[in-house]
């Protein structure tokens, strides 16, 4: 089992409760044991969370980890660095309140998960609280050592937690104007509060991680200008952050968008709010191409903001590469699925905005080279939609700029970083990770790169 706290009611935090999941309690049993934990909660809880702790300790990795009870309920933790035992949870919630209150940063709406509810105002005000509760952890003596990271996501992060714990002078430089990456801008506010990875990056700070947003490596500062500032070791893990298109007839009409820009903007720039500098043209009939997580997360926040929603994808649902209970929770919150259909043209009205998306129909093939069945479109047969608003989720490349712009590095496919086993690069003194290096992956496989790629820098250079 990985380590996991859940979602619990408001009363009884829900990490009191993990070790009776899965077993069937009547509701007399929980009844005790509420009022056990009502008695010698603190104890009881002091003692489970010591043995969290332990259980992170063992796994010796950091990440988003993942059960499924009972087929409805989800359960994840997701720690931003291995400085810290904090826990807390992207949220799976279902749609439950009304469309903007539920995108609001301070919003109190109640969502349920499985047979447990509470307000996000109550649950971020837990798993802050617990945030801060916990003491740092132990930081080595400086070794005057300057190492730089590029990049303020899941991999950059993990990275600077266990190089300043070593005791190495760390910067970590971000381009945007906010700290945390893709679990900032790409993680919508109904899964995982900024506000919970606001805590662990101020827990960072506080261990020594000195932070600089508004900074592109390669056009702001150079790698070289960085190693003439002394900085003894690079870390880039500046992510997939280029968004594919599908290059067809009309893409380039208003209101359509990436899925990355259309979430940085509802996530990191508050354009769910209509008084804010750069809000979203309000849309009623929001098309989503595509069939992976970020689809889903695309759908569910255009749910959330008042649209009805379409997800196309071109092939069955059976292939789709989302995960089970993403789509599950799309369907419960009434997003549309529109299967074995692909966009072919938009159409716009006479101000240029997007006004109808014209689609084929396919079919299934033999399977290709990913062991999935190939779509085949059925010749003669197009459907064509009234929409305002499209949201193309079709995948992510890695932005060329910071690669490219570091002499003698080995690249890959679509401009990745070519690593070996120690995620140490063609360059010496310039280790990469998670998606500059996969090209497209998890939260917690780059974190794990980060720690990996900690781990060999620290030896190289304490050696």
């Amino acid at each position: 089992v990985h380590k996991t706290v859940l979602l619990g009611d408001a009363s009884t935090p829900t990490a009191f409760w993990l070790p009776f999941q899965g077993f069937g309690m009547s509701s007399t049993c929980r009844g005790m044991l509420h009022q056990l934990y009502k008695k010698f909660g603190q104890f009881l809880e002091c003692i489970w969370f010591a043995v969290l702790k332990q259980l992170h300790m063992l796994l010796g990795f950091i990440g988003i980890t993942e059960l499924v009870h009972n087929g409805s309920q989800r359960l994840s933790r997701k720690a931003l660095s291995s400085s810290t035992e904090f826990i807390c949870l992207v949220f799976p919630c279902r749609y439950s309140s009304s469309p903007r209150s539920s995108m609001a940063k301070n919003s109190s709406s109640v969502i349920k998960v499985g047979s447990f509810s509470c307000s996000l105002t109550t649950r971020r005000t837990y798993f802050a609280t617990r945030a801060n509760a916990i003491s740092l952890p132990e930081i080595a003596p400086s070794n005057g050592i300057k190492i730089a990271v590029v990049g303020s996501g899941p991999s950059g992060l993990s990275f600077a937690g266990d190089m300043v714990k070593k005791g190495f002078d760390v910067y970590v430089f971000e381009a945007l104007h906010e700290i945390g990456g893709v679990l900032k801008y790409g993680i919508p506010e109904f899964r995982l509060p900024n506000r919970i990875v606001d805590v662990e990056i101020e827990n960072l700070a506080k261990m020594g991680v000195h932070f600089q947003t508004d900074v592109i490596i390669g056009k702001t500062i150079s790698i070289e200008e960085l190693e003439e500032q002394g900085f003894k070791g690079i870390f880039v893990g500046s992510g997939a952050g280029l968004p594919n298109f599908m290059n067809i007839p009309g893409e380039n009409a208003i209101n359509i968008m990436s899925s990355n820009e259309y979430l940085t903007r509802v996530n990191l720039m508050d354009a769910a709010n209509p008084t804010t500098d750069t809000p979203l043209n309000p849309a009623k009939n929001v098309l989503v191409v595509g069939g992976g997580n970020t689809a889903m997360d695309s759908c569910r926040t255009a749910k959330r903001l008042g649209a009805n929603v379409t997800l196309v994808y071109r092939r069955s649902e059976a292939e789709m590469p989302a995960r089970l209970e993403e789509v599950k929770h799309a369907k419960e919150e009434g997003i549309n699925f529109l299967t074995l259909h692909n966009p072919i043209e938009y159409i716009a009205d006479e101000n240029g905005a997007v006004k109808q998306a014209v689609l084929q129909v396919m079919e299934l093939g033999e399977p290709d080279a990913s062991g999935r069945r190939s779509p085949i479109p059925v010749e003669g047969k197009t459907v064509t939609l009234d929409i305002d608003q499209v949201v193309v989720a079709v995948g992510v490349s890695p932005n060329p700029l910071v690669p490219k712009s570091i002499e003698g590095l080995e690249l890959g496919r679509k401009n990745t970083i070519v690593v070996n086993e120690d995620m140490q690069s063609s360059r010496p003194d310039v280790f990469a990770g998670g998606d500059i290096v996969r090209g497209g992956a998890t939260v917690i496989l780059a974190m794990g790169d980060g720690r990996r790629a900690a781990a060999s820098m620290a030896d190289k250079l304490l050696s």
